[in-house]
């Protein structure tokens, strides 16, 4: 049985995050923004928020109805976070989310969630305008059946759209362009799904599946202007063989490698090593304005989250720009306005 492991609340990093108060926009102008970080937790049923534009960013902890969350987002025009509960399987929405910003409360309302049942065993979120994402790994529970779910978020809450059932065991994955990267656990290779959203309901088989060089366990996935990021867990009982892989200009690399084949260690920047504290990275974002790479470190510390600056050679054992504990840490969200 798992247990809560601290309770919610407002706390401060004991290394702060540090970050630019302000950006330039297309004029020219310093115009204040918003850069938000949001993480859930397995094993702590809350969730935390981090305002990474204030002059002394802190994590700010919100009590969740679920014990154990994988994914986390968080929708602007409906002001709501959204995460793939593992304790009740089901997508649920937590909304009102700025006022209670405002106030001194230690909890969030759930205001939606999506049928009970639908998935067990989730691993990821991933959203595409009113549509909704979420993987079902493998488990005796399910029938050690893959599967990825698309919902459309409606009025009234989650309505199930479709459901695909995939023939590799899953973990993170990514939406661009209305195509679907995703994580085959247990190797190190990607695979692509074409136009998702039009695919028919039922078996599912990737358009295309690469492996990555000197990859060894896939996880976190993010993908945004035109360079993939990507985390290496290793084994899993290793504290310290986890890693970032970064390919850059992916869109070429991608479409010019053969299904089936590997994207090389010549096309990669990697950190690797003792200093990264990377034993267990399961879910990364990338802040292309600021380049920086934030990690969602499951092993090490019990859950840590970590920041790493965009790396420049191709390979290296960076040390993290700032860290966190973060007890069972599972999912990482960031956005920037």
């Amino acid at each position: 049985m798992r247990k809560n492991l601290f309770l919610a609340g407002i706390f401060c990093s004991t290394f702060g995050f540090v970050s630019c108060s302000n950006d330039d926009d297309s004029n020219g102008n310093q115009d204040t923004q918003r850069l938000e970080l949001f993480t859930s937790s397995n094993t702590s049923g809350t969730i935390t928020y981090t305002d990474m534009l204030a002059t002394m960013p802190m994590a700010r902890t919100f009590a969740v109805g679920s014990v154990d969350a994988d994914g986390i987002y968080y929708y602007n025009d409906r002001d709501e976070v959204i995460i793939a509960s593992r304790t009740n399987n089901r997508l649920e929405a937590y909304g009102n989310f700025r006022n209670t910003l405002l106030s001194p409360a230690t909890s969030l309302t759930m205001t939606a969630s999506s049928t009970t049942g639908d998935f067990t065993n989730a691993r990821e979120i991933a959203v595409d305008g009113s549509r909704v994402v979420v993987v079902q790994d493998q488990a005796e529970i399910n029938g050690n059946t893959n599967k990825l779910l698309v919902y459309q978020r409606t009025a009234s809450g989650f309505t199930l759209e479709k459901t695909f059932t995939i023939g590799f065991k899953l973990w993170g994955i990514a939406i661009e362009n209305g195509n679907l990267f995703a994580v085959v656990d247990l190797t190190g290779d990607i695979a692509v799904f074409n136009s998702i959203f039009s695919k028919p309901t039922g078996t599912l088989v990737a358009d295309k599946r690469v492996s990555i060089e000197g990859l060894i366990r896939t996880h976190g996935i993010a993908y945004s202007n035109n360079v993939m990021v990507l985390t290496d867990v290793g084994l899993a009982t290793s504290a310290t063989d986890g890693g970032i892989v970064v390919i850059e200009n992916f869109s070429n690399v991608f479409s010019s490698t053969a299904s089936g084949g590997t994207i090389a260690l010549s096309n990669q920047k990697r950190i690797y090593g003792p200093n990264s504290l990377l034993g267990n990275p399961v879910d990364v974002s990338y802040d292309k304005q600021a380049n920086k790479i934030y990690i969602a470190e499951r092993l090490n510390g019990g859950g840590q989250v970590l920041s790493f600056a965009y790396p420049t050679t191709p390979q290296a054992d960076a040390t993290p720009l700032t860290t966190r504990l973060e007890p069972g840490v599972t999912g990482i969200y960031l956005r920037r306005e």
